[in-house]
Formats: structure tokens, C-alpha cells, sequence
């Protein structure tokens, strides 16, 4: 089985995180969008909050994707749900050198995980949680940039 984890904070997922799990379901028999946790991070959005606005992103998807969340290593976590693969997507140039270094990582941990980079769909480019969260903070308007389900759980709060 091709078991596939797409790490992130998701806080909050945007357009562009969803594309990437929309586009990568037919290469993979599973895919499990992890939150990772970081102590050190201050997140806007609390864990159970993120788990339930992916849940319903990902609603239609039961089949193919999965909610989960981990602390400590990627390729631990992977270990432990028996994944193979680490999805990541990709917006730019200066993307790359980040993640290029991270999968270098991973690969030396473990060489038997293999990172798999999607490149962002046109107009997805320029679309990240730190951007939705400042115009969040100054009462802008997202909705050019998340799924529906994140309106509809910023509506319920």
C-alpha cells in the first residue's frame, strides 16, 4: 500500500495545500494529512480546530485521505502509520531550497522514505497560512485563499 504523509502546521490550509492533496490522491492509495506540532510555534488556530476544518476540506476524500497529528520527527510519524512517501508542494524558487534541505534530511534518516514534490497550480503561487493569518489579524477578507470549510469554522467561533 502507498501511504503518503503531507506534514504541515495547517494554520490555517489554503487553496494551494488543498490542490496539492486534490492532485496527488490518484498516486497514492493514502494519503494523511499530518499536523505537525511544534512547541516552539504559536500557532492562530488550536490543534482540534485545524483537525476539524481538514476533516471537512477533506470530507468527500474518507477513502483517500486522512486527519492525524504527531510531535518529533516526520520520518518517525511515518514510521509509525508504515508510510513510504512525504508529499510536499512547492510555490517557488525559494521553496525549493527549503525543502530541498528538509528531504536531504529525511532521506539521510531514513533513506527508505521518499519525498515527492508537487509543483503549485497556476495561481496558487503566491498563497501561505503566514499571508492568510496577517490578513486575518487585520480583518481582511480570505476567502480568495482557503477552502469553505475554513469560512464556515471562522463563522462558528
Amino acid at each position: 500500500m502507498k501511504i503518503a504523509v503531507f506534514p504541515g502546521s495547517f494554520d490555517p490550509i489554503t487553496n494551494a495545500h488543498a490542490d496539492v492533496v486534490k492532485r496527488a490522491i490518484p498516486l497514492f492509495d493514502l494519503i494523511v494529512v499530518a499536523i505537525g506540532i511544534n512547541s516552539t510555534k504559536q500557532s492562530m488556530f488550536a490543534l482540534e480546530k485545524r483537525k476539524a476544518i481538514l476533516e471537512d476540506v477533506f470530507a468527500n476524500e474518507q477513502e483517500k485521505v486522512s486527519i492525524a497529528h504527531y510531535e518529533g520527527l516526520t520520518v518517525d510519524f511515518c514510521h509509525s502509520i508504515k508510510a513510504s512517501y512525504i508529499l510536499r508542494g512547492m510555490r517557488s524558487v525559494s521553496d525549493f531550497e527549503f525543502e530541498n534541505a528538509i528531504a536531504q534530511s529525511n532521506r539521510s534518516l531514513d533513506p527508505g522514505i521518499e519525498t515527492v514534490f508537487l509543483v503549485s497550480s497556476p495561481g496558487y503561487g503566491h498563497i501561505s497560512s503566514t499571508i492568510v493569518r496577517d490578513i486575518l489579524r487585520n480583518k481582511g477578507d480570505i476567502s480568495a485563499f482557503v477552502p469553505q470549510a475554513v469560512l464556515n469554522h471562522l463563522t462558528e467561533a
